[in-house]
């Protein structure tokens, strides 16, 4: 593969990885009782954004080296899932 197509996974896996590592760590404001005013009860009471992007990039960076050698190193791919399909030819 070519240098932006391993870019290019990264990126996907990093996205899908900030959206499952987003609630993790969170406490609204209704739990911590300090509702701002103009605010609703289910926003963060403290958003710490520059650990969010730690945890997404290491939990990525761990299923990007997974990736990577599963189906680089060790050739797995989409035509090794076994069928459990009829083939109907």
């Amino acid at each position: 593969m070519q240098f932006f197509s391993f870019l290019a996974v990264y990126f996907i896996l990093w996205w899908l990885t900030l959206f499952v590592v987003l609630p993790f760590g969170q406490k609204t404001q209704g739990e911590a009782n300090e509702v701002v005013s103009g605010t609703v009860e289910s926003a963060p009471a403290r958003f710490r954004g520059g650990r969010l992007v730690l945890r997404t990039t290491i939990v990525s960076g761990i299923i990007y080296a997974l990736w990577y050698v599963l189906s680089v190193r060790l050739g797995y791919g989409i035509d090794s899932i076994p069928q459990f399909m009829p083939d109907y030819r």
